[in-house]
């Protein structure tokens, strides 16, 4: 499947500024990475930008010297990426275009989950991986198979790592992913996405087979990846995860991971719009 029917990272630029989008018509989103420039006339590209394509919510990291302008314009901070820009922070500032998307109605309900995962333990110590059970970096050869399991959890994603291509893609494009089997099954996997500009990376594409789930595979996966990303000096780390979801929430605080903010409807997973949390690690 065609990685335009999802989005399409773009550089955008004008006379007095440049940036770096991302058009999301799977989840009806804008997203801006980078920027420079005129600040007012890049925060007036961006809302043409999201109502020429009839996107519903823009987000923009935002450097901290700017934040302020952003909210100005009525965008509002959802959340903070410590270290984002190369050690600096970035603000997560969104701006909605349609009542509907700026609405949670589980919000009680995931702040509740939330305030049961803070009380967790933090255990940063490398999880043990059970007997009979095999942990290995997974190569382009193992994309059909990663693809299927994808597809059998996600009803719908932002990206489609239901597409043995995209994933090979995005293999050789630097992303690093590590898989758990058992007797060659593959039963839960996780991938990071390097940004090598800003020195960041994000663990992402996080699943487990309902049957294997309660053996601390993803907090392994996720230590493990940032083990890796040390080797290539990649020290800041930061994950969106699911709001409802107690066990990867979980994971992500007890391996050190700080919650930094929710964002309100950010993007379809699962056939529906969902409230993302965004826990950020700093220091490797």
């Amino acid at each position: 499947m065609s990685e335009l029917k999802y989005y399409m990272n773009s550089t955008i630029s004008g006379s007095d500024f440049i940036m770096k989008v991302c058009l999301d018509w799977y989840s009806l989103r804008l997203r801006v990475d980078d920027y420079r420039g005129n600040i007012y006339a890049i925060i007036k590209e961006i809302n043409r930008l999201a109502k020429k394509n009839f996107f519903t919510k823009s987000f923009v990291k935002v450097r901290s010297e700017h934040w302020r302008s952003f909210l100005s314009r009525g965008f509002m901070v959802e959340g903070v990426y410590s270290g984002y820009f190369r050690g600096s922070d970035a603000y997560c500032m969104s701006f909605y275009y349609d009542e509907r998307r700026r609405i949670s109605n589980q919000w009680k309900k995931e702040d509740e989950i939330l305030q049961r995962v803070l009380r967790l333990s933090i255990q940063t110590d490398k999880p043990l991986l059970p007997d009979s059970f095999v942990l290995r970096k997974a190569t382009s050869e193992d994309a059909s198979i990663l693809s299927r399991l994808y597809g059998s959890i996600f009803v719908s994603y932002p990206t489609p790592v239901h597409d043995p291509a995209y994933l090979s893609s995005v293999m050789e494009e630097g992303s690093l992913f590590y898989i758990v089997e058992k007797e060659g099954q593959i039963v839960s996997a996780a991938s990071a996405e390097i940004n090598y500009t800003d020195y960041n990376a994000e663990m992402t594409d996080c699943v487990t087979l309902p049957q294997f789930r309660g053996h601390g595979f993803m907090r392994l996966l996720i230590y493990v990846l940032g083990e890796k990303l040390k080797d290539q000096r990649i020290y800041n780390l930061y994950s969106l995860a699911r709001s409802q979801s107690f066990g990867m929430n979980a994971a992500l605080h007890q391996l050190g991971y700080m919650y930094s903010g929710r964002l309100t409807q950010n993007c379809r997973i699962a056939g529906a719009y969902e409230d993302m949390c965004l826990w950020v690690k700093n220091g490797g």
